[in-house]
């Protein structure tokens, strides 16, 4: 158990929301999909503002979004907002080049509601305990199958030992984080977390177990799930 007097110093989150979420088969990006009551982006930010230590959200956006600035969230003076890139990589480096300094930053799914307060907690006490951070992330425990190059044949089923889902938030020096991503840039890779900019650059951030339902919206099934787990949570 964590102990609230932990002190967690110098901490900035940023919102990658520049994606259209085009699987959702939506009238407008899926962050903006209304689930009891609020939209999925008003959820992902409820648990990081609720959070005295976490001091500024930037928020990547798509460079047309018409929706945010009709969100009352959108006054918040905790949040300010940046254009964001075609790759999440753009995304996140643009708002670390407008952010207030920071020696941490936490990066969350714009389209993961369903953060827990405890969760959160836990990854933040990397912040008095680590020198690279680390991420929410799940054992899997569903047998894996890897296909055939181009087939949707079983080639043959991979081991699930020490194998983990990755989830958001995140969390990294801001400077280690920054560098990394620059590095990617340059050499031209695009990755779909931001652990992965760390493992390139040959850093090992720590896994630290969070819950299942911390889930990621995707695909219109999954806004079913998440109305669930909200409502549960909420009662």
């Amino acid at each position: 158990m964590i102990n609230d007097s932990t002190k967690l110093i110098d901490l900035i989150a940023i919102i990658p929301a520049a994606g259209k979420g085009l699987r959702m088969n939506s009238q407008c990006p899926k962050q903006y999909l209304t689930i009891c009551g609020k939209t999925i982006l008003e959820h992902s930010l409820h648990v990081l503002l609720q959070h005295r230590e976490i001091k500024h959200i930037v928020i990547a956006l798509h460079p047309s979004d018409i929706y945010f600035k009709n969100l009352s969230i959108s006054r918040n003076l905790r949040i300010t907002t940046v254009k964001g890139g075609p790759q999440r990589t753009d995304s996140v480096l643009a708002a670390l080049q407008t952010s207030p300094p920071a020696k941490w930053v936490l990066i969350h799914d714009a389209a993961r509601p369903c953060l827990c307060s405890t969760d959160l907690h836990r990854l933040l006490a990397l912040t008095v305990s680590s020198q690279i951070g680390g991420i929410l992330a799940v054992p899997v425990r569903d047998t894996l199958k890897r296909a055939m190059k181009g087939k949707n044949n079983i080639h043959y089923t991979v081991k699930r030992e020490s194998l983990w889902h990755a989830l958001t938030p995140q969390l990294f020096p801001l400077t280690l984080l920054k560098n990394c991503l620059e590095k990617l840039l340059r050499d031209r890779k695009y990755i779909t977390d931001e652990a992965s900019a760390l493992e390139y650059c040959g850093y090992y951030p720590e896994l630290i177990r969070g819950r299942s339902d911390n889930l990621k919206i995707t695909h219109p099934e999954d806004l079913a799930l998440a109305r669930l787990y909200l409502t549960a949570r909420k009662n």
